[in-house]
């Protein structure tokens, strides 16, 4: 499935089958979600993993639970045979592209590189699921507005992953818990120096005793 994921199929003139099934598609956002704070780490911004961690999984799960109930909903009003599970389980699929493309360009920071798995990788997964819901809608219109808003959704989702989640984030963590302060470093602590007056009183007060 995750590699079918990856095909655009060629025939439209019939409803594709979609999986009824979530597992994979939870894996999958669970998964952006690590290769999110895999990015955060590798940047320069200090670590806070309770904020980084419910930041990471409100944006993926957001966006896989919000575009998914706003693509359902102009499905029901384009006539288009998609149940939610099937929406969830067609956008959850179509995440895979964005994980290949982004746990590679986190590690290999060339823009260029990610602009060719972003119309790569990330294009063929929206034409997959393009083609799907083209398969399940009748009518042109009714096609160009479904598909044309999933498209432009997906793509511009994965654009915003890579230049503007890291800068977003940052600016939450400021504004929740102060400006980014420098990494913490131990140094030996220092041994306060006793005055020559207090040796000298204490080595007459052990002599006088003896």
């Amino acid at each position: 499935r995750l590699l079918e994921s990856m095909i655009p199929v060629k025939m439209i003139n019939f409803p594709q089958k979609i999986a009824g099934e979530l597992y994979g598609p939870l894996m999958l956002v669970f998964t952006l979600v690590a290769i999110l704070l895999h990015g955060m780490k590798t940047s320069d911004t200090i670590i806070r993993e309770g904020t980084l961690m419910g930041t990471a999984i409100g944006t993926c799960f957001g966006y896989w639970l919000g575009v998914s109930s706003f693509i359902y909903f102009l499905a029901y009003l384009c006539n288009a045979q998609i149940t939610m599970v099937q929406m969830l389980s067609l956008l959850g699929y179509g995440l895979f592209g964005h994980c290949i493309t982004l746990f590679v360009t986190y590690n290999i920071h060339f823009h260029s590189l990610f602009y060719i798995f972003w119309l790569g990788v990330g294009g063929l997964s929206t034409l997959r699921m393009v083609a799907v819901l083209v398969s399940r809608t009748v009518g042109h219109t009714q096609r160009l507005i479904l598909c044309g808003t999933l498209a432009a959704l997906h793509m511009l989702f994965l654009l915003y992953l890579h230049f503007a989640y890291h800068k977003v984030v940052e600016g939450i963590l400021d504004t929740l818990e102060g400006p980014n302060m420098p990494p913490f470093q131990r140094v030996a602590r220092d041994i306060p120096v006793v005055s020559n007056a207090v040796l000298n009183t204490t080595a007459k007060a052990i002599a006088l005793t003896l």
